[in-house]
């Protein structure tokens, strides 16, 4: 089972996030990196100098690099944005429906998690569409996720799953973090950039709920899936994408790698990882069929 690492969800400087796929170039066991912006276009300008230096480094140590596609795409500058894909090197991953409109027929492309792919007849469209590997929903059940990997064992599309990190829940057309600074999203000031991992959001009783992050929610607990390695590779589970966060990511990936592996145990991979990022809380009850936040 391979791993990917998925593209960044938050807004980094600059430095800090060219440093942070340096070092997966040089340093981490993962076969393919998707980058570029998911949340928020205005963020791209940040760092979108660096963007083509950062491909070119990852590919020459050998890791496969799709371009990630916005998650929502709305304004022109979105929609901008959505057409330059159709014109860059290398594989796009599709996270919005409305960036098919701009990729010929038969161009080969991912599927990321933010698309709703839930049965094989999407599945069967989007593999005649030019699909060739394909992320699922964070929130599918295991029998789902066998299901699809069935299917696209025979359409010839890989199927990835979550393997780690705040899950992706949905997306505004406002932002979050804006309005809490008391700004409009087109004066926003990058006020996300103070919240690295996310915002923790609790209830009125204090209790964890969720993480905002921009115009993006996420769950408060990283989904961790170290604990269904077993289950996923006889579904026929492809990958695991492990999402971008604070912390050694590079240790991290090397964790999962020798989980994947047979070297350590799964549980003592995941005794380990909780020494490596201390204080956050871990999940896995959507694969299990629980609720998302449940641990088993």
């Amino acid at each position: 089972m391979e791993l990917t690492v998925g593209p960044c969800q938050f807004l980094w400087s600059v430095d800090r996030w060219r440093d942070f796929y340096a070092r997966l170039a040089d340093e981490a066991p993962v076969e393919r990196v998707v980058v570029g912006e998911l949340v928020c276009a205005k963020r791209l300008s940040r760092y979108e100098a660096e963007l083509e230096g950062v491909i070119a480094r990852l590919e020459r140590a050998g890791k496969e690099v799709l371009r990630t596609s916005l998650g929502l795409v709305a304004s022109e500058q979105e929609r901008r944005l959505t057409r330059s894909l159709a014109r860059a090197d290398g594989l796009v991953e599709v996270n919005d429906p409305t960036v098919l409109a701009v990729l010929p027929e038969g161009t080969p492309f991912g599927v990321g998690p933010l698309l709703n792919l839930y049965n094989e007849g999407t599945l069967d469209w989007l593999a005649r569409r030019g699909a060739r590997r394909a992320c699922l929903p964070p929130e599918l059940p295991l029998a789902s996720v066998a299901t699809l990997a069935r299917a696209g064992a025979g359409l010839g599309v890989a199927i990835e799953v979550w393997g780690f990190g705040r899950v992706p829940l949905a997306l505004s057309a406002r932002c979050y973090h804006a309005r809490l600074a008391g700004r409009s999203r087109d004066q926003c000031r990058f006020a996300c950039a103070q919240d690295p991992d996310g915002l923790p959001v609790e209830t009125l009783d204090g209790r964890p709920f969720l993480a905002v992050n921009g115009v993006q929610t996420l769950s408060e607990a990283y989904g961790l899936h170290l604990g269904l390695v077993a289950e996923l590779r006889a579904a026929g589970v492809a990958a695991l994408r492990l999402s971008p966060h604070g912390g050694d990511m590079v240790a991290l990936a090397r964790l999962f790698r020798a989980a994947l592996d047979g070297a350590i145990g799964a549980d003592e991979a995941a005794a380990r990882l909780a020494e490596l990022l201390p204080g956050r809380r871990f999940a896995d009850g959507y694969p299990r069929g629980a609720p998302g936040v449940a641990r088993h």
